[in-house]
């Protein structure tokens, strides 16, 4: 698998995907079918497994024809420098959802890696996932891996004594016990069974784990009710309150960005957060969890240590917080882009040409660097809008948003179909188009 992984980081483009999909899953089953450490597949094996060497479970969720996270991937599976913690873990290695269980296993669906750390009766210590080894497919540092490994197996030594301050951490009640359940999911029974078709073609007959997050966004979408930024903006990143971890430290701050709820809760840089909200962090994951399940307007406790002294702190999120969050790199962006403006990408225009065009810098100005040209995608295109198209003016919104603001600002406004008066500047000069919302 090493061997495969090595050859493979080279070849990293633009693309999102390995050339040959099917060819890189079989691969993955063949390499990890003799790895001693690694249970494949089989939650059931590895949750008794655990029970009997009174060991946690760390469980390893890849989307193996995936590009992103291929490095880290390759060092947690085979890196010699994580055996002596890994020893103390059992193991389990999944490349589907489609059986998996929602009620134990809820995580980052948008993240082509992400760990769980349980305990052997399901009770989980804490998640892992990073949006750095997501953007970079060849970032292979696992510090941060080991830290929260290591912080995991620290919980694990006073469980049960210490369960209360898991609670937080347990996953929420959702109406479908597994993904097959979920209605977007159901209509394609043709190809999505409890298990794969090793015989057949493997990768059209797997859920991949960000159509669970999509399935559950499109219920909303399908009901005509409005979509909660919970569920449009999910599991923030600590900079959306204007927190920055260390890479190898991940619950001591790094940096704290300025006019934000963690700048005006008067946190520093090498602060380290030992209490989230009553929770123990392991992760930036973690805390993506807890902010998760924030309300959108609400107050975050945290328990800090600054020079070996402890200090409480509160962050205060105003309303609509969870706009700040970037979601212009998740995939379960790209169906919301169907939804909102018929499939156009947009970016925010750069100061540069905002000086060119005479636009100020409070004012709206996103720029469509990819119109769709196929089924709902293409619903822009119909409308006219063409690539490079500025969007200055939408539903009466004229300050400036990001992509993400404007996405969570008009799912809440409109969740039936229609079309939004609208401005763009195309080549100098404005034009009134309808801005479609599906």
């Amino acid at each position: 698998m090493k061997r495969f992984l090595l050859l493979l980081i080279p070849l990293i483009s633009l693309a999102d995907t390995v050339k040959d999909r099917e060819g890189s899953v079989r691969a993955d089953k063949e390499s990890m079918a003799e790895n001693d450490r690694w249970i494949y597949n089989d939650v059931d094996a590895a949750f008794a497994k655990a029970k009997t060497e009174k060991k946690p479970v760390l469980v390893v969720l890849r989307c193996v024809p995936c590009l992103a996270c291929v490095g880290i991937d390759g060092e947690i599976t085979n890196s010699p420098e994580l055996t002596p913690l890994l020893d103390q873990f059992v193991c389990l290695r999944l490349i589907d959802t489609n059986s998996l269980d929602l009620s134990r296993f809820q995580f980052d669906y948008d993240l082509s890696l992400s760990a769980l750390i349980l305990n052997a009766d399901g009770t989980t210590y804490g998640r892992f996932g990073s949006w750095k080894h997501q953007k970079d497919p060849a970032e292979k540092s696992i510090k941060g891996f080991k830290a929260s490994l290591t912080a995991a197996l620290s919980l694990h030594k006073f469980y049960p004594k210490n369960k209360a301050s898991l609670k937080g951490k347990q996953p929420r009640p959702l109406s479908y016990k597994t993904p097959l359940e979920i209605p977007q999911i159901a209509k394609n029974q043709r190809n999505f069974k409890p298990d794969l078709d090793w015989q057949g073609k493997v990768v059209p007959s797997c859920v991949h784990c960000h159509q669970i997050g999509d399935g559950l966004k499109a219920v909303y979408r399908d009901q005509k009710k409005p979509l909660p930024l919970r569920l449009s903006h999910p599991m923030p990143e600590p900079e959306t309150v204007g927190i920055v971890f260390h890479d190898s430290k991940p619950t001591t701050i790094a940096k704290i960005l300025p006019d934000s709820p963690a700048a005006k809760a008067r946190l520093q840089p090498g602060d380290e957060i030992l209490v989230v909200d009553g929770d123990t962090p392991i992760s930036t994951a973690d805390f993506s969890w807890t902010l998760h399940h924030l309300r959108d307007q609400d107050q975050l406790p945290l328990l800090i240590t600054r020079k070996d002294i402890l200090r409480p702190a509160t962050l205060i999120l105003p309303n609509n917080w969870r706009l700040k969050s970037d979601i212009s790199r998740r995939v379960g962006t790209w169906p919301m882009r169907a939804w909102i403006g018929g499939g156009m990408k947009l970016e925010s225009l750069s100061d540069k040409d905002r000086n060119r065009l005479k636009l100020k810098k409070d004012q709206l100005a996103l720029r469509a660097v990819h119109v769709g040209q196929y089924n709902n995608h293409a619903a822009a295109k119909r409308a006219g809008f063409l690539k490079g198209d500025i969007l200055i003016e939408v539903d009466g919104l004229k300050k400036n948003l990001s992509e993400s603001q404007l996405f969570g600002t008009l799912l809440k406004r409109h969740p039936k179909p229609t079309k939004l008066d609208c401005q763009i500047i195309r080549k100098g000069k404005t034009i009134n188009l309808k801005f479609p919302i599906q």
